[in-house]
């Protein structure tokens, strides 16, 4: 089975990036209870402040299933209700080269 790249971005509800940036830190520190989970990154926009974006990495197609489902990871993410400004823009994608993670 191949691995499952994400890359999903997070607009911060007006007034809210601070406190998204909390949430968005307790999120990849829960993320440890999903082993099949390889790399889970966030970084925030250098150019559009509010603006964040998350790496992810899956072992297969199971392993994506099973994000978020954990207790950890269902009680860090509820705390992005009311954070942001409208849905995660999700991309999924397959993985084909890379340099340093052995895919």
């Amino acid at each position: 089975m191949p691995k499952i790249s994400i890359i999903a971005k997070l607009t911060a509800a007006e007034g809210k990036s601070e406190a998204l940036e909390r949430a968005i830190r307790d999120v990849v520190a829960a993320a440890s209870e999903e082993p099949g989970l390889e790399v889970y990154s966030a970084h925030a926009s250098d150019d559009e402040p509010g603006i964040y974006y998350f790496f992810e990495i899956y072992r297969d197609a199971d392993a994506n299933e099973q994000h978020g489902k954990g207790e950890g990871m269902r009680a860090a993410m509820g705390a992005f209700a009311g954070l942001l400004a409208a849905r995660p823009e999700v991309i999924t994608m397959t993985p084909i080269v890379d340099k340093g993670l052995n895919l």
